[in-house]
């Protein structure tokens, strides 16, 4: 079949926002070519809201046929944090029909080089970005998140991901030219001549295992990196999050199409109930990459298992506050009840433990002892939250019992600063809405540190009392380089104290957010300009997104030829 979207036109229309991408990685500054507005949308062919929802609301009951060779059977039984079932079907994959189908496009892809790869996938993220308001709603409802968060995390910042993937892959394949002239003069005799070509060769075929929480924000990064890169990827979903990657894969397979190239060079893999293939197809030795983000336990088992394959894991970790003293007390405070409440404190960024020097902080309202200090930050978040609409709109839906379980037992780890309290949605009366727990604990104390040494994923996070600032350092650092971390925050006005707290986190590679009072948080990052990750401590071996997390997702090979 001839192709719909010649490559000229792909480069026409896509050039001008891949040379933008290459100038925000390059320069860091703030850029986006997704709206964050849902307003911003319903024009030039894109859903607008009530579209948007239409269309997610016209899946329900629906198979969604991708066209995938190896059928052998549908999956579905998707249920919303919300309480209410997705009813959308999957293909099954047999995957010993499906990896063989996968491989045959390569060559092909491949050979198209990278920037019409680049272009190819650009357009495929612009078909995601006209259906944003679609996506937010299969986001909301398989994540748990509020809509607004859905839609902006799960939609352009997804996509901004995504793009800044494709730009920083595009960089390190150029980065060598495809052919060059080489002589090498011999004296009287003739020099010797050769020409030589360099191809960007994939490594085969990758393995993308989603995750339940953001399943396109952590997804689209290694989706489009290895894409990027000539790869095939099989997008292995979570069990409870299938639909907004199973999208993203009918969309990827209709450009891919158009664009004269093999759509099985993005196929889905979905799993029966309790089926668990995701070790399965970890150690095929047609997988050379696996993308993942999740727990702890199951990442260390694909770096140790997954021999064959480059794996990039994004874990779990401690992320830690180091409160020292503040130049705007109350900013502070509003900053961190916002951060350890946003989507119920289900983000791998968000805050987990304050360490807070036992006799107090010097703030810009006078000295404030430890207690006090957990007392204004209860009461902050309580201010926050008051509002159950408000607080719907911030904390979205526990994803899971686990959460809920965790939750629950932390009110019994250390005296409660702050209760949990059950909020119920209007809208969604399903939902399991829970605010934040702040529990006091005694960084001197065995039994303590069992608790605030361990991940505890959700809305809780712990208060831990220090003997002083420099015990609250050294505490970070040990922190760090045992368990990991995604962040780090500091409030100090002591520069002593803010370098040695840089130092730390330059030493233990963890990245690091000083005195944030106004509206941008510890647990945010921005595509183009911050890293999420390190690579360089327990929490992840990948930063999103850097030329590491690219670079050897292909090999450059040589031919030589006498001139």
């Amino acid at each position: 079949m001839a192709a719909e979207l010649t490559a000229h036109e792909l480069i026409t229309k896509h050039r001008p926002t891949l040379d933008q991408a290459l100038e925000a990685i390059r320069t860091r500054a703030y850029w986006s070519p997704h709206p964050e507005h849902p307003k911003a949308y319903g024009e030039n062919g894109s859903l607008d809201m009530a579209a948007g929802k239409a269309a997610f609301d016209a899946l329900s009951g629906t198979r969604l046929d991708l066209g995938q060779p190896g059928t052998d059977g549908w999956v579905g039984g998707e249920l919303s944090p919300y309480g209410i079932e997705l009813g959308v079907e999957y293909p099954h994959a047999d995957v010993d029909v499906l990896l063989p189908a996968m491989r045959a496009g390569q060559k092909a892809w491949r050979d198209a080089g990278a920037e019409v790869r680049a272009v190819v996938c650009l357009e495929i993220l612009g078909r995601i970005s006209d259906r944003t308001h679609e996506f937010a709603h299969a986001v909301m409802h398989t994540s748990g998140q509020a809509f607004m968060m859905a839609f902006q995390a799960g939609g352009p910042h997804a996509q901004d991901r995504g793009l800044e993937a494709v730009a920083y892959a595009y960089v390190e394949q150029v980065r060598t030219p495809d052919t060059a002239e080489w002589t090498k003069p011999q004296g009287k005799r003739d020099p010797l001549a050769l020409t030589k070509q360099f191809t960007p060769v994939p490594r085969g075929i990758a393995l993308l295992i989603g995750c339940n929480t953001f399943p396109t924000w952590n997804g689209y990064p290694g989706l489009f990196a290895s894409l990027a890169t000539g790869n095939a990827v099989l997008v292995k979903p979570h069990p409870r999050a299938v639909l907004p990657l199973a999208l993203t894969v009918q969309v990827a397979r209709q450009v891919l199409t158009e664009a004269g190239f093999d759509p099985n060079l993005v196929a889905l893999a979905a799993e029966r109930p309790g089926e668990g293939i995701a070790k399965t197809l970890a150690t095929r030795p047609e997988i050379r990459i696996i993308d993942y983000t999740g727990s702890t336990a199951f990442g260390d088992w694909l770096e140790a298992n997954a021999r064959q394959a480059q794996v990039y894991t994004e874990k779990a970790g401690v992320n830690t506050v180091l409160v020292d003293s503040a130049a705007n007390y109350k900013g502070m405070l509003a900053n961190l009840a916002f951060s350890l409440s946003l989507y119920s404190g289900q983000m791998c960024t968000t805050p987990q433990n304050l360490l807070i020097p036992r006799d107090g902080i010097r703030t810009d309202e006078g000295p404030k002892t430890f207690d006090e200090v957990v007392a204004d930050l209860a009461h902050a978040v309580d201010g926050l939250l008051g509002d159950d609409a408000r607080a719907n709109a911030l904390l979205g839906a526990i994803v899971n019992p686990d959460v809920k379980s965790r939750l629950e037992a932390a009110a019994g780890l250390g005296e409660v600063a702050l209760a949990s309290r059950e909020i119920t949605n209007p809208e969604f009366p399903g939902a399991v809405v829970r605010s934040p727990v702040i529990v006091k604990l005694d960084g001197a104390k065995p039994d303590d540190e069992a608790a605030y040494m361990s991940e505890c994923f959700g809305p809780v996070s712990f208060a831990v009392a220090v003997d002083s600032t420099a015990d609250g350092v050294e505490l970070l650092r040990r922190t760090v380089r045992e368990k990991g971390a995604m962040t780090v925050g500091a409030y100090t006005t002591d520069e002593e104290v803010e370098q040695s707290v840089q130092e730390v986190c330059l030493e233990e590679a963890a990245q690091l957010s000083l005195n944030l009072t106004g509206g941008v948080y510890v647990n945010q990052t921005a595509a183009f300009s911050d890293f999420h990750g390190s690579g360089g401590n327990p929490a992840a071996n990948a930063a999103l997104c850097d030329g590491a997390f690219v670079a050897n997702r292909f090999r450059v090979i040589e031919v030589r030829r006498e001139a």
